[in-house]
């Protein structure tokens, strides 16, 4: 992939850039390989263990959701960064966004000057607007949300609402996001819906998961639908009448796995996540499917014994589990484990403390091009 604001200088968050694509998903799968290499010979060497190929994504046009900090003037926003000197820089032609999102982010520019919003200068502290967040569904709709500092210009957003609708018809859910501090973080606590739709549908395969504005959801559509199918693969093959999806999101492992007859309970701390999963359990009629706002740790500490599940999914943040949840899911009677990672150094850190889980399979699945951070997704079995 070729990107001029990488040949320029001005960005170079995609570290891998002008890398082979081939060759950036080969040191990723040899990488994991290393690191994962005395979790295979504690699970009985390289025979006892299935690598599958790693899969691939389009090298461009991957990113379904786009974080942009908005500085410049109303008369002249720039989308994009911040540089050095903490000056707005525009990168509103991204190649590794969608395409949707690569068509918004011009109208969206149009419309914060139209609209008069006044972009956040971080140096000086002064101003409103300071992201804008937009995600693409597999369906080409959008959810779009304005991160401002102060309720100021909300009116003047809701004024405008219709405009913007007018000029970007693929938007859907409208939001405007609370951020008062002055603090690195993309948003904040409170989020106010302006349009009527709340919630952003997601299909994958055959599954449809909805989207809220502060829920959890993997950035590359494409090789997300690849892993959910391949877990729920996995599982279907194992056939455990019960499984828990801890750190769910918005229920996409729990979701696909979900069968007849197989009890399935899906833990997450995001409320507004849950919310969400459950809406798509029920528009699914899916009856043994269960979400509960919970952190995934202490749900295991303090679940009844009767109730421990036979397989476990752990899909946790780049922290990985923990001490305390691999210490657990070791000691405890479940069978199988489906541990998705994005980082393979927590993976083995955590892997390292449940040797009575033997690793069976693995897979590496590049879910962020251009960069050299991955997706590895890995069977466990007891014995």
């Amino acid at each position: 992939m070729q990107c001029d604001y990488f040949d320029r200088g001005v960005c170079r968050s995609c570290t891998l850039m002008g890398q082979p694509y081939a060759d950036q998903v080969l040191d990723k799968e040899l990488r994991t390989r290393e690191l994962l290499h005395d979790a295979v010979e504690a699970s009985g060497g390289p025979g006892a263990v299935e690598w599958l190929p790693a899969v691939r994504s389009p090298e461009s046009g991957y990113r379904n959701k786009a974080k942009m900090v908005v500085g410049g003037s109303a008369e002249h926003p720039t989308i994009g960064l911040l540089d050095h000197r903490q000056r707005g820089v525009d990168i509103r032609h991204c190649g590794i966004c969608t395409p949707g999102i690569r068509q918004a982010l011009p109208v969206l520019a149009d419309f914060v000057t139209s609209a008069g919003l006044i972009p956040y200068d971080v140096a000086t502290r002064r101003g409103e607007l300071k992201f804008v967040l937009v995600t693409e569904s597999p369906d080409g709709e959008l959810m779009v949300r304005f991160v401002l500092r102060s309720e100021g210009q909300l009116a003047r957003l809701r004024s405008r609402l219709g405009d913007l609708l007018l000029a970007l018809p693929s938007a859907v859910v409208v939001t405007a996001n609370l951020l008062p501090e002055h603090k690195a973080v993309t948003e904040g606590e409170r989020e106010v819906v302006l349009t009527d739709q709340e919630t952003l549908p997601m299909r994958l395969g055959p599954v449809t998961m909805h989207l809220r504005p502060q829920s959890f959801f993997q950035t590359n559509t494409t090789v997300a639908e690849q892993l959910y199918a391949q877990a729920s693969g996995w599982i279907d093959e194992l056939e455990p009448a019960s499984m828990w999806d801890l750190y769910c999101g918005v229920g996409g492992f729990a979701l696909h796995a979900a069968r007849p007859g197989r009890h399935v309970v899906g833990i997450e701390t995001s409320r507004e996540a849950v919310r969400s999963a459950g809406q798509s359990a029920r528009e699914a009629g899916l009856e043994d499917v269960r979400f509960a706002a919970d952190d995934a740790t202490d749900h295991a500490l303090h679940a009844r014994p009767d109730l421990v599940p036979e397989l476990v999914v752990v899909n946790p943040p780049r922290r990985g589990i923990g001490p305390t949840l691999a210490d657990w899911l070791e000691a405890s009677d479940v069978q199988h484990v489906v541990y998705s990672s994005c980082n393979p150094v927590t993976l083995a850190s955590d892997l390292a403390r449940m040797p009575s889980l033997r690793l069976r399979r693995a897979r590496v699945l590049d879910m962020f091009p251009q960069t050299g951070h991955l997706e590895a997704v890995t069977l466990l079995t007891r014995g």
